[in-house]
């Protein structure tokens, strides 16, 4: 820190009590000056010889035959006139960036200029505020922050003003150049530590990142901080991620809890005020703040009930790049009192405004696509698409949560490209198992979400063996899984459902599918029984063994080892061939179609897959069910 000794004479102030001040010497003092609550007895001469201000009121004191003057509005108070009056006397005096600016506005208010005395306090103090303080970095900060409690005086006398622009400019200063010390909790470099593989023992200079002034103004209050700030941006230099960083780190210093997504109890006024004023402080460049950081501070402004406006601008900014949120910085608590646990209202604007984003600017995402791949767009899709999963998993342990809002936060993804629906299944999963009481329309509803054709084979496993599924939903996850199979034992890969096939399905891939036999709705969007599962289950089990090769020798093994079934399971294994028994026919024929349009000379009648379809329908339910377990 720099400093400036003034005076050469010993410092003679004394203090009698906490209100009284005087200067031992043996010439009676003749004055005394009233500051604030502390008397001054003091000389008039040393003061008068250098304060135009002290002149004209000792003359009128004079007029009416009183020693006492009153100074009740002095910058600074008592220590800052006390300083003066040091001065004055020629006592050694120690000015540094603590109390340097309430010395210059004290000296300011006494009119201590150069046409009183040469080399007046003001003089030597503007001297020494331009060649050393703020020419330091962290003196000028320092420097600023006193400048608050000297209002308006360090206004007048552009001692701000200063600050500012020296702050500003050293901050935009290029980091090659940068020589001075400054605060910066990092990591140490490798080569910091001497183990530097590339290190041969010549210790390189460190390289100065491109925020290392970030964590040093987090010392300013939050007034101080944003015109620092615009004055940063204003001169320009700065990335706009650097700028980003530099409010994150603020908000992390200043607002206790930031950093878990919450603010803890205190001064609501006093930190709505600063998160307010980071928000209006953002870069208005996309990508400027990382998106976890704009999720807390769209939390904060929930909690501390900001202004309408700004909270709108936040999430706009927020759903521009809500590819880079987690599930868990999603997870917004709704205020107390509301019916549910998670504010689902607010993660469905986030969607809605990432959504329109897409919609709205065809010509930036054309000139995006020429200058980047085309995927990017689709891998950003495909990542909010995960992360509505996730959050749809969270949200469904809600027991008051309405299945409308589970529905319509889905279907806002629902055209986005997802290779898989397994987090979908288990999110439709979760919220059946968590509201076991909704009724089978709404059953029917939540699970026409989902694509039974990208579940993986372990969710059609999972889903098989589902109890809370409606049949209807089980039974198409078993066809799709069947036809999957059929298609990878025929050596091909997996196209789409052929025509025939799709038309069996209502809506499409997408939906339960309806059954071409005399089969009830209610049969159909009916809960399986156990027996009906162990069916289902057995279909599949001889499905993977018959799509493997050797199917026919295990399953005749098995034959000999099973038991006799009871009546129930066979009821219920017929039922479930049923329900399955068109399907399996499209499903041949499907494949038989595709094996007749290969270029290929083959002796067979019939391909692999059909064989296997036809000792799938040969073997009993009874084998089919022993050879998954």
């Amino acid at each position: 820190m720099k400093f400036m000794k003034l005076g050469s004479k010993p410092d003679s102030f004394q203090a009698d009590g906490d209100n009284i001040r005087y200067v031992a010497t043996e010439l009676a003092t003749d004055i005394v000056v009233n500051v604030g609550d502390v008397k001054f007895y003091l000389h008039k001469f040393p003061l008068l010889s250098k304060s135009a201000r002290l002149q004209k009121l000792v003359a009128n004191t004079n007029e009416e035959n009183n020693e006492e003057i009153y100074i009740q509005d002095i910058p600074g108070g008592p220590v800052a006139f006390e300083i003066c009056a040091k001065f004055c006397y020629g006592m050694t005096v120690t000015l540094n960036a603590y109390n340097v600016v309430a010395a210059r506005c004290a000296a300011g208010y006494l009119e201590m200029y150069e046409t009183v005395e040469k080399g007046n306090l003001i003089y030597k103090i503007e001297v020494f505020l331009n060649t050393s303080i703020l020419r330091s970095w962290k003196d000028s900060i320092i420097v600023l922050q006193t400048t608050k409690s000297l209002l308006p005086w360090s206004e007048e006398i552009k001692v701000v003003s200063h600050c500012l622009d020296s702050i500003a400019s050293k901050a935009s200063t290029d980091t090659s150049k940068v020589d001075w010390s400054y605060t910066y909790n990092r990591k140490k470099l490798p080569s910091e530590h001497g183990n530097d593989p590339h290190w041969n023992g010549v210790r390189k200079q460190q390289t100065v990142p491109q925020d290392w002034w970030v964590e040093d103004l987090c010392e300013l209050h939050i007034d101080s901080y944003k015109r620092v700030l615009t004055t940063i941006k204003a001169k320009g230099g700065i990335p706009a991620d650097v700028i980003g960083e530099s409010l994150k780190a603020y908000a992390m210093r200043r607002l206790p809890g930031f950093s878990k997504g919450m603010v803890q109890c205190g001064d609501v006024l006093k930190n709505r005020s600063l998160v307010e004023t980071i928000v209006w402080l953002l870069p208005t460049e996309k990508g400027s703040a990382p998106c976890s950081f704009l999720l807390k501070l769209l939390k904060a402004t929930i909690l501390l009930e900001c202004g309408e406006m700004g909270r709108r601008e936040l999430m706009r900014r927020t759903g521009q790049q809500l590819e880079e949120a987690t599930v868990t910085d999603l997870l917004i608590r709704t205020c107390p009192g509301e019916a549910t646990i998670y504010d689902v209202d607010i993660v469905q604007n986030l969607v809605e405004e990432f959504v329109m984003q897409d919609r709205s600017a065809p010509g930036e995402n054309e000139f995006q696509e020429i200058r980047s791949p085309r995927f990017v767009p689709e891998a950003s899709k495909l990542m909010v698409a995960k992360l509505v999963d996730g959050y749809l998993a969270e949200i469904a342990r809600d027991p008051n949560l309405p299945l409308s809002k589970f529905v319509d936060l889905a279907e806002m993804v629902s055209g986005f490209p997802r290779p898989s629906h397994d987090g979908l299944y288990r999110a439709i999963d979760m919220y059946l198992k968590e509201h076991p009481g909704i009724s089978k329309n709404e059953k029917k509803r939540i699970c026409r979400l989902m694509d039974c054709k990208k579940l993986s084979p372990e969710a059609c496993m999972h889903a098989v063996q589902n109890e809370r599924l409606p049949l209807r939903v089980v039974v198409q996850v078993l066809f799709f899984e069947q036809v999957r199979a059929a298609t990878s034992s025929a050596g091909s890969s997996t196209p789409d459902l052929a025509g025939s096939v799709r038309a069996l399905l209502p809506g499409g891939s997408h939906g339960s599918s309806r059954s071409a036999t005399t089969n009830t709705e209610d049969e159909w969007d009916a809960v399986p029984t156990a027996e009906e599962l162990k069916a289902l289950k057995g279909e599949l089990a001889t499905l993977r063994l018959g799509a493997g090769g050797g199917g026919g020798r295990e399953r005749s093994g098995n034959e000999l080892n099973d038991g006799p079934k009871s009546n129930s399971e066979n009821v219920a294994a017929s039922k479930v061939k049923g329900l399955l028994m068109s399907k399996k026919i499209f499903s041949k024929l499907w494949l038989s179609k595709e094996k007749l349009g290969e270029n290929s000379s083959s002796d067979t009648s019939e391909s692999p897959g059909s064989a296997n379809a036809e000792e799938t329908k040969s073997t009993p339910s009874r084998s089919r069910r022993h050879s998954v377990s």
